[in-house]
């Protein structure tokens, strides 16, 4: 922890382990901690900051859970090998993705309505995404507009601004898909990643059973309230966004999350569109689970890259865990392969990355950050993610991410019970 180690000569990135010492040292100045970054204890602060039904939205999954369940016992099958008496004194935490040099192979999760957790909602967000230099992901179910977002991004960023991505949950209306695609190739979004899992929410008995739809209640549609296509779409039917807020906002989500499925050929349509209006940017898919699919998408389509996602168990309860669905597409996929759906800590990046993943997204940790203390709580789980991934690749003897392969795991059968256990999975 000694601030002048000879690993600071090495970085190209900051020495995200000296957070610890950091946090060790806080009370000699009369400080301390801000709170627990422990997934778990995270979970439970935050549960006392919420709404319920702020609460209620961010905890529930699919069905009975099993697939949230599945997603972390994944994990626990799988072991890390720490390699001894390596010089990781030249170690960097340092990636590229899509040609953008990042601080870390870990990412910001698209999640919608971020105005239930904060009122700023996306905005402190998507600024401490821009300062740390990750990879920043605005959903298209995003309660602040596009513009604003990506100003944001770029608030704290370094030269050339942040790393963004759009991610798309495609309309039926063409017209407004267009628009949406263009407002972010005009902010600045450097990528496009189509939601493929999600044409219908999953049934999640907890909101359902409180009628608990942010939008029909008249919360967290601006990114489409903002939208000029969707404002001519209000007057052709006779809404007025200010005296009537739940039917606008039912109006947007209903544009969004559908129920009527799309199917490759739109896939194939979108992707033309999107890389027509941002001068050939990446495109990518996201919620990919099965072996077909990658091919599908990869060969016949030749997608940018995929994300292994399966929403973090929110949209088909019983499915396979998505880092095993990692594991069985990767082989012989020439794209870049990123991940996301159950990411705790340090040690999940580093087995999603040694099961072939190039990226990792992380979703709940940092919404449960924003919930405790906005902008200021973002960023305190983050930089704690980040100082613990890198520890990790100290203390297990690696010197980069380029270093970590299937080699660095010793795995168990899966063989997956439920748990009657509870502590936070």
């Amino acid at each position: 922890m000694d601030p002048k180690n000879p690993n600071r000569k090495h970085r190209t990135t900051p020495q995200f382990s000296l957070y610890q010492r950091e946090n060790f040292w806080k009370t000699n100045t009369g400080q301390v901690p801000l709170f627990d970054t422990n997934p778990a204890a995270l979970e439970d602060l935050a549960k006392t900051k919420l709404t319920e039904n702020g609460w209620l939205y961010a905890s529930s999954n699919a069905g009975q859970s099993y697939t949230h369940t599945a997603n972390r016992q994944a994990f626990y099958r799988h072991k890390i090998i720490p390699r001894m008496l390596v010089d990781t004194n030249e170690r960097d935490t340092a990636t590229e993705i899509f040609g953008h040099k990042v601080a870390a192979p870990i990412g910001f999760a698209p999640i919608g309505i971020n105005k239930i957790y904060h009122e700023q909602g996306e905005l402190p967000v998507a600024k401490v995404a821009g300062e740390l230099n990750l990879p920043y992901c605005l959903s298209t179910a995003g309660s602040q507009p596009i513009e604003d977002v990506g100003k944001a991004n770029d608030e704290l960023a370094g030269q050339g601004g942040g790393v963004r991505f759009f991610q798309l949950y495609m309309p039926h209306d063409d017209e407004l898909t267009r628009s949406l695609l263009t407002r972010a190739v005009n902010s600045g979004f450097s990528a496009c990643i189509l939601t493929v899992d999600t044409w219908q929410l999953g049934w999640r008995h907890k909101d359902v059973s409180t009628s608990n739809y942010a939008f029909y209640h008249g919360k967290g549609a601006d990114l489409g309230l903002s939208d000029p296509v969707f404002q001519e779409r209000l007057k052709e039917h006779g809404i007025d966004p200010v005296t009537q807020p739940n039917e606008a906002g039912a109006l947007w989500i209903d544009n969004v999350w559908h129920g009527r499925a799309h199917t490759w050929d739109k896939v194939k349509w979108v992707m033309g569109l999107w890389k027509e209006l941002s001068g050939g940017k990446p495109f990518c898919i996201k919620g990919i689970q099965s072996v077909a699919d990658a091919r599908k998408a990869v060969h016949e389509l030749g997608v940018d890259g995929i994300v292994c996602s399966n929403h973090a168990g929110r949209q088909v309860d019983g499915a396979v865990a998505s880092l095993d669905a990692l594991e069985n597409i990767v082989d012989g996929q020439d794209t870049t392969i990123m991940f996301d759906s159950g990411v705790r800590g340090g040690s999940d990046v580093f087995k999603a990355l040694a099961l072939g993943a190039k990226f990792v997204f992380v979703g709940r940790l940092w919404i449960w950050g924003l919930s405790i203390m906005g902008e200021t709580g973002v960023r305190h789980v983050m930089k704690s993610l980040l100082g613990d991934f890198d520890i990790l690749l100290n203390v297990a003897g690696f010197k980069n991410v380029g270093e970590i392969d299937r080699s660095a795991l010793d795995s168990l059968p899966k063989d997956y019970p439920l748990l009657h256990v509870t502590s936070k999975l």
